[in-house]
């Protein structure tokens, strides 16, 4: 049962498509929504502002800092605000949170409460932070959480078919479980695509498939493909089509993940669809 997601609010407009669909899965599922905004602790306390009174021979540090936190709070009370009419247009009285802290951390440890976290592509900070290796708040929620994290694109659109991407790794398994368990709650059918690297892998993966899909009523459609991971599974999204994927996250070793990147998070960077990360 999905009964209560978080969704991350920073008032960007990647951020307003996270609600957009969070309110609509939320009335999909008839779940419950919690709306958090987090006062970036590293504005505040950043190295920006510990150098600025010496430099500019400023008031001391602890003066200007109060105007800086009251400045930020009144910025998310407006954020939540307006996140609070979204959601009661729509019917839905959302419980709304407003945290100091380091926004991914806080993610997470609110994200205890909830059965899914919805987080944005990009925040209200992308363009400072691009470039970056694997620095994103949606990355790092991703990485550190044990809950699915659905993360969305810029752009909405209702979903009326689900995807899974499946390499036959433990947590893809648990991604195929994920998936079936959605397509039986909202009714919505379910493709499969796989990546493999020979026929022999290709058969190898499909009877597994076929094994876990035995259950599954009505039959998912699954698609094997041959290429870089990464790119024939955007390809698929598009070409099936489909409107959610579902992955498992960050299903091979940290070392190769350094050392070549990782597909989950090629996928986070570039997808126009919401993808939901499950552990």
């Amino acid at each position: 049962m999905i009964d209560r997601i978080l969704i991350s609010t920073d008032g960007s407009d990647y951020s307003a498509t996270a609600l957009a669909y969070g309110i609509y899965l939320a009335k999909m599922l008839k779940a419950h929504i919690i709306g958090l905004y987090v006062v970036d602790i590293k504005i505040i306390r950043g190295p920006l502002f510990h150098t600025m009174p010496g430099l500019f021979d400023l008031s001391p540090y602890q003066e200007f800092t109060p105007l800086i936190e009251s400045g930020l709070e009144q910025r998310g009370n407006s954020i939540l605000e307006e996140f609070r009419k979204q959601c009661e247009k729509e019917g839905i009285r959302p419980d709304l949170r407003k945290v100091t802290g380091l926004i991914d951390e806080t993610i997470i440890e609110i994200g205890k409460e909830v059965d899914w976290i919805i987080i944005a592509q990009r925040g209200e900070h992308f363009p400072l932070t691009r470039g970056g290796l694997l620095g994103s708040t949606s990355e790092a929620v991703v990485r550190k959480s044990g809950k699915p994290v659905l993360i969305t694109p810029l752009r909405f659109r209702e979903i009326t078919r689900l995807g899974l991407a499946y390499d036959g790794s433990p947590v893809s398994d648990n991604a195929l479980h994920y998936a079936i368990m959605l397509s039986r709650t909202t009714n919505l059918p379910l493709s499969i695509v796989s990546v493999v690297k020979d026929d022999n892998h290709a058969i190898e993966i499909q009877t597994r498939i076929d094994a876990l899909l035995s259950s599954h009523k009505p039959g998912a459609v699954t698609t094997i493909r041959k290429g870089k991971d990464e790119e024939e599974i955007l390809k698929h999204t598009t070409e099936a089509p489909v409107d959610l994927l579902v992955m498992g996250a960050y299903g091979r070793s940290r070392l190769r993940e350094l050392i070549l990147g990782s597909t989950t998070s090629y996928v986070i960077r570039n997808t126009t669809i919401p993808v939901l990360m499950i552990r």
